[in-house]
């Protein structure tokens, strides 16, 4: 479009000489443009009526690249330039994508180094070694054997009176109270299985609690724990409610008579009355040196602590064991008791 402007001036006054004219004054520009040649031998009005046609024969300029290709390179440079500027914009935007899917990955190694941590063990766990060597079935028998096993009841925190190789009651109770832990038949004998458990043993007893200090009752294993800062110091063979209904003269009541269901009470409780010397009598019977928890139930010695729950509600222990109680002062007033019944399936 720019050599038509610059040869019509020409062409209208020497007709004749417009060829050459343009030749020199356009020179390789009308080589590009060869296919006017035609055009410029017509009369200017000619020039004029065909200036449309000429526009129209932009196919015909097309034929040639340069100059089809010359406008688009100048006319456009905004658009190619944005286009260009806007390809690195996606291409950062892909890398960018393809970077965060790249590291997606690194919290996943990250976990593994926090679940590398163990957790401490509950407060409630308390390891113990087995024994050097295994011991021996003694059933009921006293001797030198009889007194490693009370010792080993001991460092398990099973009560026994002393170390002394006699195979008395509070060694027959605490071999029970093991027994009873344990799932074993409650016969308060060592025979060869629980021999064999006492000895290998890797860890002490534990309650539910794992913290506080506090008497747990476990009515289903029939066991009386101390608890101290949450872990079992002492286990102990016990006797609760057997659950069944009764009708029965009141000792203190003569002529009185009392009725009820033989029940444990289930739930937290603490001490809350006493009595600290020798037998009492009960409504229902003579009890030793009691602990009152709730109502008229209470822990107390007994001269019978079986294998099973015998009692109208309260919770007997041996007379040696609540002596052992008293004089350590394990149980004093506002101590928590629990009463429930049993380890959680």
């Amino acid at each position: 479009m720019v050599a038509f402007a610059t040869t019509r001036p020409v062409g209208m006054r020497r007709r004749g000489v417009r060829v050459a004219l343009r030749l020199a004054s356009v020179g390789g520009l009308l080589a590009v443009g060869a296919c006017s040649g035609s055009e410029a031998e017509s009369s200017p009005t000619t020039q004029r009526e065909e200036a449309s046609p000429t526009a129209a024969d932009a196919p015909t300029t097309s034929e040639s690249p340069p100059t089809t290709a010359a406008p688009s390179t100048s006319d456009e440079p905004a658009t190619t330039d944005a286009s260009t500027s806007d390809a690195p914009t996606t291409e950062a935007a892909t890398t960018v994508a393809e970077t965060t899917t790249t590291e997606a990955p690194v919290p996943e190694t990250t976990v593994p180094t926090a679940t590398t941590t163990t957790p401490p063990p509950p407060n409630n766990k308390v390891p113990i070694a087995p024994t050097p060597s295994p011991l021996a079935a003694i059933g009921g028998q006293s001797g030198p054997e009889t007194a490693r096993v009370q010792q080993r009841l001991l460092d398990l925190g099973f009560w026994v009176s002393e170390v002394d190789g006699s195979y008395g009651p509070t060694t027959s109770q605490a071999v029970m109270a093991f027994q009873k832990y344990f799932g074993l038949e409650a016969s308060g004998s060592v025979d060869e299985t629980t021999a064999a458990f006492m000895s290998g043993l890797t860890e002490r007893p534990f309650g539910l609690a794992d913290s506080g200090t506090l008497v747990e009752i476990d009515k289903t294993r029939q066991l009386l724990m101390f608890v101290v800062d949450g872990r079992v110091q002492w286990v102990f063979n016990t006797s609760t409610g057997n659950g069944e209904e009764y009708l029965e003269e009141d000792m203190n009541s003569p002529g009185t008579l009392v009725e009820g269901v033989s029940l444990t009470p289930d739930g937290f409780h603490q001490v809350n009355r006493e009595r600290p010397e020798g037998w009492w009598e009960g409504d229902l019977g003579k009890i030793y040196r009691p602990k009152y928890f709730v109502g008229g139930v209470a822990v107390h010695g007994s001269s019978s602590v079986p294998n099973y729950p015998a009692s109208h509600g309260c919770v007997r222990v041996t007379v040696e064991a609540m002596d052992f109680i008293w004089d350590t002062g394990l149980m004093p007033l506002r101590l928590p008791v629990w009463v429930h019944q049993g380890p959680r399936a």
